[in-house]
């Protein structure tokens, strides 16, 4: 059974390896498949080693679920996770700090001409997909919204004069509503940043007039030990988006987003662009291998891969 787990695992790992003849060179000249000593005075390896992973804050439960499977699994490495807002998690990498990535988007072409000037073929991989909840106040009358309406509140034109509040306005949250929008700008005076996804619960629970966005993940982390939480509702989003356009209002969940009759579902990608031959790629495979996407599974989300199910066919039935 040990085998047949890891199988996914091991192919994933061996094309890795048959990848490595077409490795470029780094702008210092020498091979991308160079090997690196690690403090230890071991080789550095994609299961050996020390990686700088940059996430974005929305599905930082998610990845710290992720990581301590991980380095369980293979105790040579060391993984140092930066949760970030997503346009911060972008820089982060452009500055080197981080070789790997985990963003709900990938680079847009600027930012990948950045690494292919630097000779940086990346490595892109789909890993779940997440959603965006709006919660509201209980004390509001409405269960539901429209995605039309959230666009008209951050210009500043809706009926009502709600708040909408947001986790961070370099957030990947804002970044979508913004490019659903079409918004080039919005009402400040009708789009409130606080400091957290915490922060945004809080918010919304102490004031009926306001409108929270934030993450799925990081939503169903807090809000089962939110002190506020009975003043809390999730709404239903009318799905106008797509080719499963029924305008039917949906509430976000494993099943809803699987289906693709959610709306504000949003595909994360694991981004390897280090140079070298090195964690990156192991623990890019990790995540997109079975037992990464049965966390994902677990957590709530829906895996880019959905996990088998291995069937034990025994001769004798116990009795």
């Amino acid at each position: 059974m040990k085998y047949i787990l890891n199988l996914g695992f091991l192919i994933v790992i061996l094309w890795a390896f048959s990848g490595c003849s077409t490795c470029t060179r780094t702008e210092q000249g020498s091979t991308s498949s160079e090997e690196k000593v690690t403090s230890s005075g071991a080789k550095e390896d994609i299961l050996i080693g020390e990686l700088n992973v940059v996430v974005d804050e929305t599905v930082l439960p998610l990845i710290k679920e992720q990581e301590e499977v991980f380095l369980s699994a293979y105790p040579n490495t060391k993984l140092n996770i930066i949760a970030k807002p997503e346009l911060l998690a972008v820089r982060e990498l452009l500055s080197k700090t981080a070789g790997v990535a985990i963003l709900a988007r990938e680079l847009n072409e600027k930012e990948y001409d950045y690494f292919e000037k630097r000779s940086i073929k990346p490595r892109v991989f789909p890993v779940w997909t997440d959603a965006i909840v709006v919660v509201a106040n209980t004390k509001q009358p409405d269960t539901t919204v429209t995605i039309s309406y959230l666009i008209q509140a951050m210009k500043g034109e809706s009926v009502d004069q709600k708040k909408i509040v947001f986790d961070n306005l370099n957030s990947s949250t804002f970044r979508h509503l913004k490019e659903l929008g079409k918004l080039d700008k919005v009402a400040a005076n009708f789009v409130e940043a606080q400091a957290s996804s915490e922060k945004v619960l809080e918010a919304v629970a102490n004031d009926p007039n306001k409108i929270g966005v934030l993450g799925f993940n990081i939503y169903l982390d807090l809000i089962t030990s939110f002190p506020g939480k009975d003043n809390i509702r999730v709404l239903s989003v009318q799905n106008t988006i797509g080719e499963l356009a029924d305008n039917i209002y949906y509430k976000p969940s494993q099943s809803t987003i699987a289906a693709e009759q959610y709306p504000l579902r949003r595909t994360f990608y694991v981004q390897n662009y280090q140079p070298n031959l090195g964690l990156g790629i192991g623990f890019s495979a990790f995540l997109t291998g079975d037992r990464g996407q049965r966390i994902v599974l677990k957590s709530g989300l829906v895996p880019a891969d959905m996990p088998g199910r291995d069937i034990i066919i025994r001769d004798e039935i116990p009795l």
